[in-house]
């Protein structure tokens, strides 16, 4: 009889301390949430508890311009029906202003491309007489078309190669295809140096070892002073006015220029089907060891700044957007919501730098003094949102 009371004493005991340890594991809780917000404050933020002049005058400081360099492009390049590709056949959909030669290239060695990109255009045309890359450093000849003239989009098919193409487990030493529009020149004509005499468009094919989907991997723009560069496409936040009522893509961060889903053109010049202009833009940005050299900023010759087809800013709806922002590229704003602006309104990055794609004639003569005197410091907001950027990391919510 007295072991059942016990028994029966033990059990209200642990009843009763139910409640108390359920506040103690709250309290417990609590307490470790405010130590790692408090060592966040302190590792991390310390400025916001300790503001300083330093700090404070950092807040204001003006986001650099990118220095860019207009640059026409005379080729498009762009993969029809990326999804099916294979190495059965490989459909691609070209286009040129110029008289040019198209040479493609199965399995090319990765590191004898890029050296030889680097070679003088003098070599690279000479090169280009026979085969711009030699038989050793790659498996097989795709295609080589000579001297074709200009013409609106045109489609060409390349045929699996036979035997197949060995290339291996990832990382591989080769790209599956490469394929070269190289600009037909006569021996004794003189380029200006800022023109484009090759474009080099990197393929990769998907495969049952590397089931990657049929993409373009890179593009390289090679100029006639010899500076090369990497395409990268921009993202305009309303797509392309000139080619939407045909049916062209849309709606918000539409990728354009150099193109890694085979939908775009690989590079702005003349539009898909009769030559008409698309108005598309690309960021070439020189590759390592390139020099000094300012990125340039390649369009068609179609004039931008026509007010008929006017792409208006996301936050204003108002002005015409004519800024670039970096490092993520979307294409979004007017240069008003710029000066009032720390992020990226597309996807939130912090803006870096910029650089116009357009004139900015549409703000008045004094609007820029303006700016200047009656932007409102953002010190205690830029703090707030990097703190909640801060902890939104640490508790693991994106």
């Amino acid at each position: 009889m007295s072991a059942f009371s016990s028994l029966a004493f033990s059990a209200v005991e642990i009843t009763n301390l139910l409640p108390l340890t359920a506040v103690i594991v709250c309290i417990g809780a609590t307490i470790m949430f405010l130590i790692k917000a408090a060592v966040i404050l302190r590792v991390q933020a310390d400025d916001v508890l300790r503001p300083s002049s330093v700090t404070q005058q950092n807040h204001n400081v003006h986001v650099p311009r990118l220095k860019m360099t207009r640059v026409h492009i005379p080729f498009t390049f762009r993969l029809l029906d990326a999804g099916n590709n294979s190495f059965d056949e490989v459909r691609l959909a070209v286009s040129s202003q110029v008289r040019y030669s198209l040479q493609a290239f199965w399995g090319v060695s990765i590191r004898e491309l890029h050296v030889s990109l680097w070679r003088t255009w003098n070599d690279l045309r000479k090169a280009s007489s026979s085969h711009i890359v030699d038989s050793s450093y790659c498996q097989q000849l795709a295609t080589n078309v000579r001297c074709c003239q200009p013409h609106s989009e045109h489609i060409i098919a390349l045929q699996s190669p036979k035997p197949p193409l060995i290339l291996g487990a990832p990382p591989r030493l080769a790209y599956p295809l490469v394929v070269f529009m190289i600009r037909e020149t006569e021996p004794d004509e003189l380029l200006h140096p800022d023109e484009t005499v090759i474009l080099v468009n990197v393929v990769h094919l998907r495969d049952p070892v590397c089931p990657l989907p049929t993409s373009i991997l890179a593009q390289y723009l090679k100029q006639a002073s010899g500076q090369l560069s990497c395409l990268k496409q921009l993202y305009l936040a309303t797509g392309d006015p000139m080619t939407a009522d045909e049916g062209g893509s849309g709606g918000s961060a539409t990728g354009v220029g150099g193109s890694n889903n085979g939908t775009g053109s690989g590079a702005a010049g003349s539009g898909a089907g009769g030559g008409v202009p698309t108005g598309t833009l690309s960021l070439a940005e020189p590759v390592a060891c390139a020099g000094n050299n300012e990125p340039l900023l390649c369009s068609d010759s179609a004039p931008r700044d026509c007010p008929v087809v006017e792409q208006l800013c996301v936050v204003c709806h108002y002005f015409p957007l004519s800024r670039a922002l970096l490092p993520c590229r979307h294409t979004c704003i007017c240069a008003v919501c710029f000066s009032k602006l720390d992020r990226c309104p597309m996807c939130r990055a912090t803006i870096t730098s910029y650089f116009c794609i357009r004139n900015e004639e549409y703000l008045p003569a004094n609007t820029t003094n303006e700016l200047k005197v009656n932007s409102k410091p953002k010190g205690t907001v830029h703090w707030l949102d990097a703190l909640n950027d801060r902890l939104t990391d640490f508790l693991g919510f994106r």
